[in-house]
């Protein structure tokens, strides 16, 4: 089994920042690309920013300059640093993972709970 687990979602101001964090744990042999994603009310989910187990980075137009993606391979975690948020960053925030769990030769995309994000104006 493999899961992923979100955390450090909350309520902040404009301005503010928060820091995301999404763990996968379980049977795994590797992992490769982690991503963020958002979905706001009545919106497409849309990609914030993705990191090869390389450390290759991209993100969405919208939050270049303000979001930065991190991992730790050892631990298996994506973070997620948001800086300067903006009312309109609101949205619930979901991680993605290209994991190959153990005794599987299969790549396969996990996905986190969610956690919502939301910031006032």
């Amino acid at each position: 089994q493999v899961q992923l687990v979100e955390s450090g979602g909350g309520l902040v101001q404009a301005g503010g920042s928060l820091r995301l964090s999404c763990a996968a744990s379980g049977r795994i042999f590797s992992v490769n690309d982690m991503r963020w994603y958002r979905q706001a009310p009545g919106k497409e989910r849309e990609l914030v920013a993705s990191i090869s187990s390389g450390g290759s980075t991209n993100y969405g137009d919208s939050v270049k300059g303000r979001f930065t993606v991190s991992r730790d391979n050892v631990k298996n975690t994506v973070y997620l640093q948001m800086n300067s948020l903006k009312p309109e960053d609101t949205a619930v925030y979901y991680c993605n993972a290209e994991i190959r769990p153990r005794g599987s030769l299969a790549i396969t995309h996990y996905w986190g709970q969610g956690t919502q994000v939301t910031v006032s104006s």
